[in-house]
């Protein structure tokens, strides 16, 4: 990531009369644009002189816990800086490297009668390249999945590391691979921190739903069953613009992905892949909106992501309202890396959240093939699992 994105918000704030976490935010943001000594200080500063509990009766605001909770708060602040500062490094160069390189275009992405092909969208709100695979027998009404990739990576990698169009041919699924530019991001990451791409009508959402409407209109495709998924960056926008146009997407998958809205600036999104964003379990953090109807979610996260901590897992689950729900959970052990998968159902008994917990598992599409980059062929597979769950869902008042 690059200074530009470090201040897009303006100019820094400096002093501490705001809270540890807006300093430690502060001080995140000029790590990544190299003023470590201003970090230091501000750290020390902060943290240094963190504000001591007083009596209740010389701090009014200390009945309701605010001091006492700052004060609570300060050792667990002290304990994560650490662990951020240690993050920031291979997060700034583009969420880490790779766990092998990205797989240059090749057939191997395309399964046998497929087509794969590339394509441009523009419009006001912008333009983006992307790839549509074609499956060779198709519905009459078939669905359509929009992939967005992660960090570094781009469609042929994406595609050839998640095995997507393999399944999609034999179950006669469009799939839709976006591009993110250089000259958007210059590790190819989508913007998901950004409040202009987080929002209905503008940015990134809008440009990507421009495409997929594009796309509906063009090829035989039910406007009922389409469908949008992402890994860490991708997961982050994916979520973002399913809550943005719930009229529009049926469903969504987060794998290694951020909660909609738990970032504002590069120094928010930092802390939040790092530790996970200040009110861990509210709907919408950051002030990020809230939707009127539950969009059905399926999550998919390794316990050993060092890059995109597992508690954002947690905040996606709360954002998909899961209050309410009847949850069942089952651990399988045995083969490959043991996960956990828990089921909840609304009340007419169908599985509207899935949330799939894999140990041993890092920053990487789980079950994914090594001809792709972020993969880990040992997890179960996503990709499948994500098209089942995709399956039982649908726009409409009977589905919804």
């Amino acid at each position: 990531m690059t200074d530009t994105l470090g201040s897009r918000d303006g100019e820094p704030t400096h002093g501490s009369n705001t809270s540890p976490w807006a300093d430690m935010i502060e001080a995140t943001r000029l790590t990544g644009l190299g003023r470590l000594n201003e970090a230091t200080a501000l750290i020390q500063r902060s943290f240094g002189n963190a504000p001591q509990a007083q009596s209740d009766a010389a701090a009014p605001e200390a009945q309701s816990g605010t001091v006492r909770d700052t004060a609570e708060s300060a050792p667990r602040v002290r304990e994560v800086v650490g662990q951020v500062v240690r993050g920031l490094a291979p997060v700034l160069k583009g969420l880490g490297k790779p766990l092998r390189q990205p797989a240059p275009p090749a057939d191997s992405s395309v399964p046998p009668g497929g087509r794969f092909v590339a394509l441009s969208h523009t419009e006001a709100a912008g333009g983006r390249d992307y790839k549509l695979f074609i499956p060779s027998r198709p519905d009459a009404r078939a669905p359509l999945v929009v992939m967005l990739h992660g960090c570094t990576q781009n469609p042929d990698d994406f595609a050839a590391g998640t095995g997507m169009n393999t399944l999609a041919e034999r179950a006669g699924v469009f799939v839709a691979y976006p591009a993110q530019s250089r000259q958007a991001h210059a590790q190819r990451c989508w913007n998901w921190y950004d409040p202009r791409d987080q929002a209905r009508g503008s940015g990134e959402p809008a440009i990507i739903t421009g495409l997929t409407r594009a796309i509906v209109a063009e090829h035989p495709i039910d406007p009922a069953r389409i469908y949008i998924a992402g890994l860490s960056a991708g997961g982050a926008a994916a979520l973002t613009i399913a809550r943005a146009y719930p009229d529009l997407y049926a469903a969504v998958g987060v794998h290694s992905g951020l909660a909609a809205g738990c970032a504002r600036d590069l120094g928010s999104a930092l802390m939040a892949m790092q530790v996970g964003a200040p009110g861990l379990a509210a709907p919408t953090p950051f002030g990020a909106p809230a939707t009127a109807t539950r969009v059905p979610t399926i999550i998919f996260h390794g316990e050993d992501d060092g890059t995109v901590s597992v508690r954002n897992a947690d905040q996606v689950l709360a954002q998909a309202n899961v209050a309410g729900l009847t949850a069942r959970s089952e651990t399988l052990e045995g083969r490959g890396h043991p996960f956990t998968r828990t089921r909840y159902r609304d009340s007419s008994d169908r599985v509207v959240v899935e949330d799939w917990r894999v140990r041993g598992a890092g920053h990487a599409w789980s079950g994914g093939h090594p001809e792709g980059s972020y993969t880990d062929r040992d997890g179960p597979d996503a990709s499948r699992a994500m098209l089942d769950f995709f399956a039982e869902h649908r726009l409409g008042p009977k589905r919804r």
